[in-house]
């Protein structure tokens, strides 16, 4: 079995690759990734040399180069990850998002169909997206995998078309695809613009943490090593042309969880308590902000047996002491010494 899996230098994508690399030493895992900014092979040091384990170079918006890489290889699977995720990002360069998520989930989906060409015995193609697709809930409710897309930021929206565009080539052509949606994930290696690494490392140095609006908007956080292993099981035991909801169980108002963040880093750097929460700093909110996410994973716990192994607040406890015991990572990926990496390894 060989196994392509895209952006596997990213956040969720280097623990999928070192979960598939260590769980399946009889599979060949190719990492394919554009090593954009939030693309870091220091991630995975401790698993490339394992000899089930390559790295490739390579931007999946280039048709040409998806094509001769399916060609070479002739993948029995594709679990994709690569995208641009951040939706900051995307509200200040939306077109960049169209391109990797859309038209790169297309460029995969038809290389894929050309390689297998209707023998699809042992094959899978799986797509990872986002509970952003479906908009915003108010105070209750969850989305599951029924609720009708509704995505307000360029971000979900591209993400929301490329989930469509998977199940178009699993219903038009046959393509065996399976489909995850989930929720925030958090845990180690994750690049400091998202909200966990930012006010962590922003506590260290001592700035100020901005927080949106009056930090009332909540998200389900996903332990991302949970993630790794839902996405193994589905990859494995999903049925094509399903879609399975991954979430945490673990809805915290955005200031409530910074205000534990804090406390957790107080308590750690031996800082008087409620000195962190000092540096707490509300600015304007972000356009289109969906007020809350709430992911309902009772399907795929039902159907595979899948259910967190953590709470939030020993996944959170346990996240900090991973940046601080690796100052070192964070000081480069804050620097940008860590794209130096490629060039060392690979010339």
């Amino acid at each position: 079995m060989h196994i392509l899996i895209t952006g596997g230098a990213g956040f969720i994508g280097s623990h999928v690759v070192r979960h598939f690399v260590s769980a399946h030493p009889d599979c060949r895992i190719t990492n394919l990734d554009s090593l954009t900014y939030a693309g870091n092979l220091e991630n995975l040091k401790d698993i490339e040399r394992k000899p089930n384990y390559r790295f490739v170079r390579g931007d999946i918006t280039d048709r040409a180069f998806i094509g001769s890489l399916f060609d070479e290889n002739r993948f029995d699977g594709v679990i994709h990850l690569a995208a641009e995720s951040h939706v900051d990002r995307s509200i200040a360069s939306p077109l960049q998002f169209v391109l990797t998520n859309v038209v790169g989930t297309v460029n995969l989906l038809d290389a894929a169909r050309s390689c297998w060409n209707g023998d699809f015995v042992g094959k899978r193609f799986y797509h990872i997206s986002t509970d952003e697709v479906y908009g915003s809930l108010g105070s209750e409710g969850m989305f599951t995998e029924e609720t009708p897309y509704d995505p307000h930021s360029p971000y979900s929206a591209s993400k929301a078309s490329s989930d469509h565009f998977v199940r178009a080539w699993h219903d038009t052509y046959g393509l065996p695809a399976v489909i995850s949606n989930c929720s925030n994930n958090y845990g180690p290696y994750q690049f400091p613009e998202k909200l966990i690494p930012l006010f962590i490392n922003n506590i260290l140095l001592k700035k100020p943490l901005p927080v949106y609006g009056k930090g009332e908007n909540v998200r389900d956080w996903l332990w991302v090593i949970d993630h790794a292993a839902a996405i193994d099981l589905i990859y494995h035991e999903g049925k094509n042309g399903e879609t399975y909801n991954i979430g945490g169980h673990n809805e915290w108002k955005n200031i409530d969880l910074i205000l534990l963040l804090c406390d957790i880093m107080d308590r750690k750097l031996g800082r008087e308590p409620g000195e962190s929460a000092e540096l707490i700093t509300y600015v304007t909110d972000r356009a289109g902000h969906d007020l809350r996410y709430a992911i309902d994973s009772g399907k795929l716990q039902r159907e595979l047996g899948w259910s967190p192994s953590i709470r939030f607040e020993e996944g959170l406890e346990r996240t900090v002491e991973w940046y601080l015991a690796n100052q070192e990572w964070l000081d480069k990926v804050t620097s940008g010494a860590y794209m130096e990496y490629y060039e060392t390894m690979y010339h």
